[in-house]
């Protein structure tokens, strides 16, 4: 009896998908893909791979350290710029085609970047790569839209986390490369990964049609609008904002504590690792 039912009732099929509904090995690309950009990440890190190799760039240049400095400041400025002006097509477009051809651009400009002969040309290599860097933006969406209504919040917690891994880890990466093999290899290793990352990318993402077929500066228009039906968004901004405010004070002490006298810690350190020269106050010990 037990076997004729066995026979009767149909086996599951067995795939690789996980109990969340989105394949484990599709999450973790799209976390890599979120944050990391050479070794480190896959394309938010592009926006900070710069910030430590502000003094070599400045020697290998003949700039001053102001100038040297808006190489942040024009990569910035072009993450904002993708974001008010890229991310939106992500409504209007397909997005694997668009993610694909965003990861062609990035690599073309940090391999531009990396063999860069000029600080204009790295300037304006930058600013293309800071602006094609928001696929992350994209990317996180879309794992949203991809998971199932009661694992949606499991899935985009573990491909933020790749984004913050990126954004935590490109500096060190950085310093640590260009202490290496120099700094060009910062760039032109994060080009030969983004390329492998569009393939993977185009590989393993299914399509997904758009969702509005509004013009596009009628989807921009629309942008702008969340600002007044969605208060909480600009209340979240605001404590982002903070947030960038305070790390940089704590930046600025780090930086002061090292021209006090600690100038021999190593490039590749991050700031919050580095000792500072201050002597500390030694605590009672229990009575």
């Amino acid at each position: 009896m037990s076997a004729s039912t066995d026979a009767q009732s149909p086996r599951r099929p067995e795939t690789s998908e996980a109990p969340h509904g989105v394949p484990d090995r599709l999450v973790a690309l799209l976390a890599v893909a979120s944050g990391m950009t050479v070794a480190s990440g896959m394309t938010v890190a592009n926006l900070y791979y710069a910030q430590p190799l502000l003094s070599t760039l400045s020697g290998v240049f003949h700039t001053g350290t102001a100038t040297a400095g808006t190489l942040i400041t024009l990569t910035q400025v072009g993450y904002v710029v993708g974001m008010l002006f890229l991310v939106p097509l992500g409504d209007r477009l397909e997005k694997r085609n668009l993610i694909t051809v965003l990861l062609t651009v990035t690599t073309l400009s940090l391999l531009t970047a990396g063999l860069a002969t000029s600080f204009p040309m790295l300037l304006i290599a930058s600013l293309v790569s800071g602006a094609t860097s928001v696929v992350a933006q994209i990317l996180v969406p879309f794992a949203a839209s991809l998971a199932p209504d009661h694992a949606r919040g499991r899935v985009v917690g573990r491909v933020m986390s790749g984004l913050l891994t990126g954004i935590l880890l490109s500096r060190t990466l950085s310093s640590l490369v260009s202490d290496l093999a120099g700094w060009r290899v910062v760039f032109l290793g994060s080009a030969a990964l983004m390329a492998v990352l569009a393939v993977a990318l185009r590989t393993a993402l299914p399509q997904h049609a758009p969702t509005t077929t509004l013009p596009y500066h009628h989807v921009l228009r629309s942008t702008f609008r969340l600002a007044r039906t969605h208060p909480a968004l600009v209340r979240r901004g605001l404590y982002q904002a903070a947030m960038f405010v305070f790390a940089g004070a704590d930046v600025d002490e780090a930086e002061r504590a090292l021209r006090e006298g600690a100038t021999d810690v190593p490039v590749s350190v991050p700031p919050r690792l580095r000792w500072s020269p201050r002597p500390r106050r030694r605590r009672r010990p229990w009575a």
